[in-house]
């Protein structure tokens, strides 16, 4: 059971959006294609967790606390009967060497060594329980999803699964029976109230709205050429449709992440969709899912 879903994290969420509207930095695109990549290791990790795990479990996943003043990140657990099993998530590609406990990439680049993370969490996170009143043995384990990933003389005995090793690891998961009662539930709601939502460690590079290019983009490739037909918009690159009230209000909600603080009025989302229609038709659409606030000039919508 899924007690606490994985949501994309708002600064992918940001950079993704900006990504199509501005030219970013490198040392920022790098970012940004590094976040992408790590989200989609674990949007891959969780669909298998949901397809294979059996028994009664519940799953946290995205979790942030801060114990004894220090922050920790663990990114998924799975609570059960007699275990608390904990994975620190890594979709790293290509080969790597482990040498002297530290982590090199094929150019020989030497890299943060995740095992050292696992630990530090590990003991971050057991000391929490402790606090917590809970005594169940914690079982933290690393995994490296790409299939293309490989760990030349990685030792046996590091708390590593590697890709070719998942399906036979949740079988063996699998092999021990779980059946939870209502103290687990009240762990699982302890953890999740102690989460903190708003990661500190956040990398947002500035921007203004004028900087940013105006438009609807295609909701399958963000390419900007998109053909309005009527009551769809039809991408010229991929072939994509998609009805113009969904393409609008996609739109809007990106400009609603992008900027908080500003009101979304019939004027703003005509600039912003680029929009070749009137703005009646733009302040109908708007009138369908939001409440408007205020009258004329000074209307806006929430």
């Amino acid at each position: 059971m899924i007690f606490k879903s994985r949501q994309e994290p708002l600064e992918l969420t940001i950079l993704r959006i900006l990504n199509k509207r501005m030219e970013l930095p490198e040392n920022e695109k790098s970012y940004y294609l590094k976040l992408k990549k790590g989200y989609e290791g674990e949007q891959y990790f969780d669909s298998l967790m949901l397809e294979s795990l059996k028994g009664e479990r519940l799953i946290l996943n995205d979790l942030l606390f801060k114990f004894n003043n220090t922050l920790f990140q663990i990114d998924s657990l799975v609570i059960s009967q007699h275990t608390i099993h904990t994975f620190e998530l890594k979709h790293h590609e290509g080969d790597y060497q482990f040498e002297k406990d530290d982590f090199y990439s094929s150019s020989g680049k030497k890299m943060n060594n995740p095992i050292h993370q696992l630990n530090r969490s590990e003991t971050l996170f057991r000391n929490m329980l402790n606090n917590l009143g809970c005594q169940l043995p914690l079982e933290p384990k690393l995994v490296f999803t790409h299939p293309e990933f490989f760990l030349y003389h990685a030792p046996r005995d590091l708390a590593i699964i590697y890709h070719p090793q998942l399906n036979r690891s949740l079988k063996k998961f699998n092999s021990k029976p779980s059946k939870l009662n209502a103290w687990h539930t009240k762990l699982a709601e302890k953890l999740v109230a102690a989460h903190i939502p708003k990661s500190p460690y956040s990398q947002i590079p500035e921007f203004t709205y004028e900087e940013l290019k105006k438009g609807i983009t295609c909701s399958s490739c963000d390419s900007y050429f998109v053909d309005d037909e009527g009551k769809k918009l039809v991408c010229k690159d991929c072939g994509c449709e998609e009805d113009i009230e969904s393409a609008l209000l996609r739109s809007v909600k990106e400009f609603q992440v992008l900027f908080p603080e500003r009101k979304v009025t019939t004027g703003v989302v005509w600039e912003w969709c680029g929009m070749s229609r009137s703005r009646k038709a733009v302040r109908r659409i708007l009138n369908k899912h939001f409440k408007c606030v205020g009258h004329a000039q000074w209307a806006y919508f929430e």
